[in-house]
């Protein structure tokens, strides 16, 4: 999310946000005063934060937003509250006579009329509307990357995790793994990185095909046996491949990984059941180091989608290791093309 810092050099407030590529920075206003410029960094900093986690953590991805009190219900009402930061920012909650103040339950609202009161601390009308101006941006920003449009400010979504899938987003995935099958710097720098890891996974499936399919082995273990030609992640493409076999859906399989990784990094665990199980199973092998061999999640709890991303592009590049090594001659994107041609895979 957007990040802001105060150039005490130019006294200035600045806006700064990832593109997946590095970062990109724009002047917001100028504030006199290095105490002030920070603490109103920090502050909107900190709504931006709470914003953008709407975007990470939305009400279709935690249930029926009708069951009054349920976690998809306090999402939606979350959402909601971002009709109130501009109140927020102009007339704050400030405390009385008696040094009480009203503080708000939600971290939208309140992290709003933070802002608020810093400044109306500052006490400068024209920065109030610079800052206001600067909040809209931000909100326009994560409505755009809602519907799955990462053009300007709204690209930062490159680098966080939603999950749920923007069927625009997979289709423009599709088409850049079409012209290069092996993947190409676009996918982390335009796409939503779950929709990609969507498209991803369907291109992984038809590269495993042809490269089992040349060199006479399971299209499950290619990865592996790439795996010896050099050095990949193995373990989480294939898993990918082996829930695809089973029958599942690339969609159901990106967004169950990343579920469990978001789960992790809140401190919660989906499956305990199965690491209980694979523990106890572990415990009773030869191998004396078994807790080496457990894994809450899958996939880096910090940038799961992006991790994801990685992996399946890996994969497919280990795809093109195992059929160079038994077929010399170019091909292996154009048959890879023909096979993803030949199994369609619903969006949703």
């Amino acid at each position: 999310m957007t990040r802001y810092a105060y150039d005490s050099g130019a006294g200035t407030l600045v806006a700064t946000w990832g593109t997946g590529r590095g970062d990109v920075a724009q002047t917001v206003a100028a504030v006199s005063g290095v105490a002030r410029g920070v603490e109103l960094a920090a502050a909107l900093a900190s709504l931006a934060r709470c914003q953008w986690r709407t975007y990470t953590h939305p009400a279709t991805a935690a249930g029926d937003p009708d069951v009054e009190d349920g976690e998809a219900w306090r999402r939606a009402q979350e959402r909601g509250r971002f009709e109130k930061v501009e109140e927020a920012l102009r007339a704050p909650n400030l405390p009385d006579e008696d040094g009480c103040m009203l503080v708000f339950y939600s971290p939208i609202e309140e992290s709003a009329h933070h802002v608020g009161r810093v400044l109306h601390a500052i006490g400068d009308p024209d920065l109030v509307d610079r800052v206001v101006a600067e909040v809209r941006t931000e909100q326009a920003a994560i409505t755009a990357a809602e519907l799955g449009d990462l053009a300007g400010r709204a690209r930062q979504a490159v680098e966080l995790t939603r999950p749920e899938i923007s069927p625009v987003q997979v289709h423009a995935a599709d088409r850049l793994l079409r012209d290069n099958p092996l993947g190409t710097i676009d996918l982390f720098t335009e796409l939503d990185p779950a929709a990609a890891s969507v498209a991803a996974a369907h291109w992984l499936r038809a590269a495993a095909k042809v490269a089992g399919d040349v060199a006479g082995i399971d299209p499950v273990d290619v990865v592996a046996e790439a795996d010896d030609i050099e050095a990949l992640q193995v373990e989480t493409p294939t898993v990918v491949l082996e829930r695809l076999d089973a029958g599942e859906t690339p969609t159901q399989v990106v967004i169950d990984l990343i579920a469990d990784a978001i789960a992790v990094s809140e401190g919660k665990v989906r499956d305990l059941d199965g690491i209980i199980d694979a523990a106890q199973h572990l415990e009773e092998s030869d191998d004396n180091d078994w807790t080496d061999g457990i894994r809450i999640c899958r996939l880096d709890p910090t940038r799961p989608a992006i991790d994801l991303l990685e992996d399946l592009l890996g994969g497919i590049r280990g795809c093109w290791l195992v059929f160079s090594e038994q077929d010399r001659d170019a091909g292996f994107e154009t048959a890879v093309r023909t096979e993803a041609d030949a199994e369609t895979y619903p969006l949703q």
